[in-house]
């Protein structure tokens, strides 16, 4: 059996049913054998980032490893931002590229390209087959490299040639290594120690929560000492969004206001993150001097990567934090207990106090309101409609495991084809897709996708008319710098607009429907909510 046909059914021994791609010349090899396996399935995709965004989405929902073909180096090329935006999201993507055969290193041909130092800044791990006897060894490397904490993109180039060649490798299912490891509980006491004195204590969380299932673990904790909770790249499920403890999530944009959140903090837990994610961080460390700061993480790199702290555990969060809430309620005093349940009431009031109603008589707001109203089951959502995140927040509180996504890595596009990816994961689910009319432009080739196979996504297209993040970040830019406010730059807007109902009809999405008033909301949720394919809503927003 050759090489094409090998590789086919290691994947399939792993687990493995389906492949994102788009098709090229020097991948028509396995891309022809794999029409020979019925229980494999390739989704063609117009666009290498349309591939990788539904690779992406397929493993936040299903947490197992997917596979994305591209073609040789202009495929990467296309490929790169959100292999880029996986690997910040910490995705266990397997990518493979074609390329016409090691016979043809000497040539400096038609797409020659070193892939694999093109794919290395945006990958865990990068590599090349070299002989055929090593094919296997190599996809199974790969697969377990993605998959083991910290989690991330891998890349691998198959020569032609390679894959041509006969293949006597055994096929055998890819080792994954167990990662459920736990502090010494000396360490533990430490970590204690400095939790139960603690007058203002704060954690800062992230998605490494969810994918380690340790949602319950914290929440136990951060009601044991009576914390205040803030997600920093955070994308997932990690903490009820409900819960008097959960602050919301710290800025993405500008240092200083993360700084004034922990300012004041005299204990600071961080899990599953990093700190401090944003575009143009503090250089100096935002800490008071006698803090204390615990850094829980399977990922030593982010521990103590940008500022000190007194104790890094390279732990898996799960295990680790129920020894840490054992330990705390075999040893908080009734003090400190009366203490930490004073700090829980005030967070409760302050959450009633916060709690204002987002009502404000606009589209938005009403279509929220009423799509709400009209849901009677469980559904799954992928946010990236961004300036208009606060209504879809405010109606779908993120409070179940699994049912809500967002952006992450400062890509966008993903939220289409991200919502295509989970759906294949989770067929059996409504998912809606969020999206803004200039995010959403970078990957509607994924509508085709969508129509070629049946997936029906609900997708929202929040419709303003221009790049209304862009707006909101220059305002800041030009009140730190003491500009006076001006005109916007005229890149900004998207002129001529764009009929999204029309753009979709021409790539397959027949059903649709415009929303530009409150009058028309109620008409256009029913047809959204009857329609049992693809449907699209252009909802004008301004």
């Amino acid at each position: 059996m050759d090489g094409n046909n090998k590789l086919i059914k290691q994947l399939l021994a792993d687990g493995i049913t389906y492949m994102f791609g788009n098709p090229g010349t020097v991948e028509e090899g396995f891309l022809d054998a794999m029409y020979s396996y019925d229980d494999f399935n390739y989704i063609t995709c117009l666009h290498e980032s349309v591939a990788v965004a539904m690779a992406d989405g397929y493993s936040r929902k299903s947490k197992k490893a997917s596979v994305v073909q591209l073609h040789s180096g202009v495929g990467l090329g296309n490929g790169i931002g959100m292999i880029y935006q996986a690997m910040r999201g910490h995705s266990p993507l397997v990518i493979i590229a074609g390329e016409a055969g090691i016979k043809y290193d000497a040539m400096d041909a038609q797409m020659a390209c070193n892939l694999v130092d093109m794919a290395k800044p945006v990958t865990k791990w990068a590599s090349r087959v070299t002989h055929k006897d090593s094919l296997l060894r190599m996809v199974r490397r790969a697969i377990k490299t993605a998959l083991t904490p910290p989690m991330g993109p891998v890349f691998l180039s198959l020569p032609l040639d390679i894959l041509d060649e006969e293949n006597f490798e055994d096929v055998v299912p890819t080792v994954t290594i167990q990662t459920e490891s736990a502090p010494d509980i000396c360490t533990v006491n430490k970590v204690t120690d400095m939790l139960l004195p603690a007058k203002n204590p704060i954690f800062i969380i992230g998605d490494g929560i969810s994918c380690a299932d340790a949602r319950c673990e914290i929440e136990e904790l951060a009601e044991l000492i009576g914390a205040k909770v803030y997600g920093a790249d955070y994308s997932e499920v990690n903490f009820n969004s409900n819960s008097p403890h959960f602050m919301g999530q710290l800025g993405h944009m500008f240092g200083d206001n993360s700084k004034k959140v922990v300012e004041n903090a005299d204990a600071i837990v961080i899990v599953g993150t990093y700190v401090f994610p944003e575009v143009f961080p503090c250089l100096t460390n935002v800490f008071i001097k006698d803090a204390k700061i615990i850094h829980i993480d399977l990922n030593t790199y982010e521990i103590a990567k940008n500022f000190n702290v007194n104790i890094g555990i390279a732990a898996h969060p799960k295990p680790t934090l129920k020894l840490i809430c054992d330990d705390i309620k075999s040893r908080i005093s009734c003090e400190q207990k009366s203490d930490a349940l004073e700090r829980c009431n005030i967070l409760s009031e302050l959450k009633k106090n916060s709690n204002q109603n987002i009502d404000d008589g606009t589209v938005v707001s009403e279509f929220m309101k009423q799509l709400k109203q009209s849901i009677n089951s469980d559904i799954i959502i992928f946010d990236e409609a961004l300036t208009s995140s606060k209504y879809l927040n405010y109606y779908f509180s993120p409070i179940k495991d699994g049912s809500f996504f967002q952006t992450r890595g400062g890509s966008l596009g993903v939220g289409i084809p991200g919502a295509m990816g989970i759906k294949l994961a989770d067929p059996e689910k409504t998912v809606f897709a969020f999206v803004g009319d200039g995010g959403s432009m970078y990957t509607i080739q994924a509508l085709h996708t969508a129509a070629r196979y049946g997936i029906d996504i609900k997708i929202i297209i929040m419709n303003n008319g221009k790049y209304q993040l862009l707006r909101d970040n220059i305002d800041k830019y030009w009140t730190e710098r003491q500009i006076e406010s001006h005109s916007y730059p005229d890149c900004f807007n998207l002129d001529p607009a764009i009929d999204f109902v029309s753009l979709a009809k021409s790539l397959g999405i027949a059903d649709g429907i415009k929303i530009e008033c409150i009058d028309d909301v109620g008409t256009g949720i029913d047809k959204l909510l009857s329609s049992d394919t693809a449907f699209i809503v252009d909802l004008k927003t301004n």
